[in-house]
């Protein structure tokens, strides 16, 4: 039962354990509820019983009624506290267990996996689709299986005890739940349609912030908030239908339970007429009616929710599902040569970003991936790192198979700086420490000042301890890839990456940090990723990648005196640097 739960409702073992507790603990709830009226049942029968039987005394227990009532007020009191922790306090730390098992989740999927999903899309899914899966488990799920539980142990009761009463009164609860229950498709496709319009707008939201400075330059602003207005009144409309569709079906079953009480009546007054049961006996089943119906309409409507939230919780199980990249921790590589044999790899079915991709990365050396945009630079770093599982062919690390290897462990032999910076709303000294947690304010500071980070950050209000905005906001493009550099330097790994690191840069930096970047080559991988020719002139060794293949490979006077495409691109940029305005 317990595995079924967490798979079906994507729950963890403690919180399957504390959602069965909360569905007997509404069972309990439910069942006490009925003790009033059994009471008030009692406190009748004495009250009619010299009515209907000429002769005997009107007795009443005063204290049996007052001891009883009592009772039933504690008990359901400590019933409804038990059913309190059970529904809200366990199912918000489940909320929160579950939230972090996403992100574990996550953290562990491959980059392809982020490449074909939204990031509102996933925002979504860890802030709002575990909102909505905590509110159905805090006020939905298990109120519904425990009213389903106790009307059921109640109905036995009452068929038992007179099966025609019992049919007339009970006949209503099984046809209102199908009717919610068939609604299941149709409530889904318009929850779906919901959300889908819930990510677009957001995305329209989170891209008009981003954007901003570009709209205001080119009065772009009218016509995109007129694309925005329409994303939300798209989402308002669905959520308008989501929940008239809702209301139809939900309120067609509560409204055909008041069936129920009119049925116990008409069939009762037959019964009653024709002496088959006696007037407590019906009055006795009119006031189980006016009761038991009540948790079962309010979980009519829970059903519709929960109907609902199949859809959210389908979607976190979407990422649940999804395999993540496996190896061992154990990595005790020959050297760190890193060796591309025959490799293949495509974003998409049906494209091809790498085709039969084969060069070596020596250790102690510096090789420079070139060429033309989109031949595929970049996803040969990224493959390198195994932030993607190739297609075909083999990437190998100091001999080993990286695909073997687990993706944290197999980082941590990488120092990584791409030409998409990303920094953290702290300090200069903190974001520069990311690259190695337990360094030193001495260790960081040299970093720094090796990635030529010295000078702009002394100009800052606090030096180093001077907070930088959301991904680095107060800095120039250029400081901020500097400071990514001095994290990658700080961290000192055997192999460095470096995506278009100086693009940013003006000439003066770009040489100043070429030449520290020189200095830490020594017994180290370096692959460089560069457009322009004087960033690689100092390389090893030059692979032109063009269309997914390694077009030419050698050193730079090697290919400049073959006279092909990297000569062709040389000659080029020569002619643009003598273009004018």
């Amino acid at each position: 039962m317990i595995k079924y739960l967490m798979k079906k409702y994507a729950l963890s073992e403690q919180g399957a354990v504390d959602y069965i507790k909360a569905i007997a603990a509404g069972v309990a709830v439910n069942l006490l509820k009925m003790l009033p009226t059994g009471i008030l049942f009692l406190l009748v029968s004495d009250f009619l019983q010299p009515l209907l039987n000429e002769g005997a005394e009107r007795s009443f227990h005063y204290w049996l009624y007052g001891f009883g009532t009592l009772a039933a007020l504690i008990l359901m009191y400590a019933a409804n506290y038990i059913q309190y922790n059970c529904n809200y306090f366990n199912t918000y730390k489940e909320s929160a267990a579950r939230r972090i098992s996403l992100a574990e989740r996550m953290r562990k999927l491959p980059l392809s996996f982020f490449g074909k999903r939204d990031l509102s899309d996933l925002t979504t899914t860890i802030m709002n689709d575990c909102t909505v899966i905590e509110s159905s488990f805090s006020h939905y799920y298990p109120e519904l299986t425990s009213s389903i539980i106790s009307t059921c142990i109640i109905a036995i009761g009452l068929l038992i005890y007179n099966w025609k009463m019992a049919l007339a009164s009970l006949w209503v609860l099984p046809v209102a739940i199908l009717i919610v229950a068939f609604s299941g498709k149709v409530q889904s496709a318009f929850t779906k349609r919901q959300i889908s319009a819930a990510v677009a707008c957001a995305d329209g939201i989170q891209e008009c912030l981003e954007t901003h400075r570009d709209l205001r330059a080119y009065n772009a602003e009218k016509k995109y908030a007129a694309g925005l207005y329409k994303k939300v009144d798209t989402l308002e409309k669905k959520k308008f239908l989501s929940e008239i569709m809702t209301a139809i079906f939900v309120v067609s079953a509560q409204l055909l339970l008041k069936f129920g009480i009119a049925t116990t009546a008409l069939v009762g007054s037959i019964l009653l007429a024709g002496g088959e049961i006696g007037t407590l006996v019906f009055f006795a089943y009119l006031l189980v009616v006016s009761r038991i119906y009540d948790p079962m309409s309010t979980s009519l409507q829970n059903l519709a929710a929960i109907i609902s939230c199949n859809v959210h919780i389908g979607r976190m199980k979407e990422i649940e599902e999804t395999p993540v990249q496996t190896g061992s921790a154990i990595f005790a590589p020959q050297g760190y040569d890193i060796c591309f044999e025959k490799v293949h790899f495509a974003y998409n079915e049906g494209e091809t970003v790498l085709d039969e991709l084969t060069f070596t990365a020596k250790q102690g050396e510096i090789t420079a991936l070139i060429g033309p945009s989109g031949g595929g630079k970049s996803t040969v770093a990224k493959l390198a790192a195994r932030f993607w599982d190739i297609d075909g062919g083999k990437i190998t690390l100091g001999g080993q198979d990286i695909q073997k290897i687990d993706p944290e462990t197999l980082l941590s032999a990488y120092s990584i700086v791409f030409q998409d910076v990303t920094l953290f709303n702290n300090t200069v000294m903190e974001n520069i420490r990311i690259g190695k947690k337990n360094a030193t304010d001495e260790e960081v500071l040299a970093a720094a000042k090796a990635a030529q980070c010295d000078e702009f950050v002394q100009r800052l209000p606090r030096g180093y301890q001077t907070e930088i905005g959301e991904n680095g906001s107060m800095l120039s493009g250029g400081e901020r890839q500097r400071i990514s550099i001095a994290r990658a330097l700080l961290k000192d790994a055997p192999v460095v990456l470096l995506d278009e690191a100086t693009a940013s840069l003006d000439v003066e930096n770009e040489s100043a940090i070429q030449r520290a970047i020189s200095a830490l080559v020594k017994n180290k991988t370096v692959l460089i990723i560069a457009h322009r020719m004087r960033t690689v002139a100092g390389a090893d060794k030059l692979v032109f990648i063009k269309e997914g293949k390694a077009a030419e490979q050698g050193s730079p006077a090697q290919l400049a005196k073959a006279g092909g495409l990297y000569a062709r691109m040389c000659a080029l940029q020569q002619q643009s640097t003598e273009w004018k305005i």
